[in-house]
C-alpha cells in the first residue's frame, strides 16, 4: 500500500499543513467531518487526502460557513463527484453501445447485399396516376 493511502501525518503535522490548531481537527472528527485512520495505539493518522479535506473545510470556514453549512457543502460536493463519475461511465457505455450498433448494422448490410437477387422487369404494368384536385378546378 502506498504512503498516500495509509495514515502518514500525526495530528500536529496535519493541523500545521491544513493551517489550523490540532484541537480543531479533534472537533471536526467529533462532528464527523473527518475520519482519520488510527494506529494500533489509537493515534490519529492523517493522509494527504485528509489534509486536502481539512484545507477545504478551513476554506469554507473562512468564507463564513458554520459547521452545519460546511457539512452540507461537503456532502453536496461528494454527491456531485459521484454524479460526474456516473455520467462519465454512462457516456463510455453509450459510446460502446453506439459502436456495437454500428458494427451490427454494417454486418447486416453486408449480409443482405449478398442475399439480393437482381430482377429484371419484362412486362409493362399500367399504374393509375392520381392527380391532386386544385381548388376551383376539377
Amino acid at each position: 500500500m502506498s504512503a498516500r493511502r495509509i495514515g502518514v501525518y500525526l495530528i500536529g503535522v496535519a493541523a500545521e499543513l491544513a493551517g489550523m490548531h490540532p484541537q480543531t481537527l479533534r472537533l471536526y472528527e467529533r462532528r464527523g467531518l473527518i475520519t482519520p485512520q488510527r494506529s494500533e495505539g489509537r493515534t490519529r493518522r492523517y493522509t494527504d487526502a485528509d489534509v486536502a479535506l481539512l484545507r477545504r473545510i478551513h476554506e469554507l470556514s473562512e468564507l463564513g460557513l458554520n459547521l452545519a453549512g460546511i457539512e452540507r457543502v461537503l456532502e453536496l460536493e461528494a454527491r456531485l463527484e459521484r454524479a460526474q463519475t456516473r455520467v462519465a461511465q454512462l457516456e463510455e457505455e453509450l459510446v460502446r453501445r453506439e459502436r456495437a450498433h454500428t458494427e451490427a448494422m454494417d454486418d447486416y448490410k453486408r449480409s443482405t447485399r449478398a442475399e439480393l437477387v437482381r430482377v429484371t422487369c419484362t412486362e409493362t404494368a399500367l399504374v393509375p396516376v392520381v392527380r391532386p384536385i386544385i381548388r376551383g378546378r376539377r
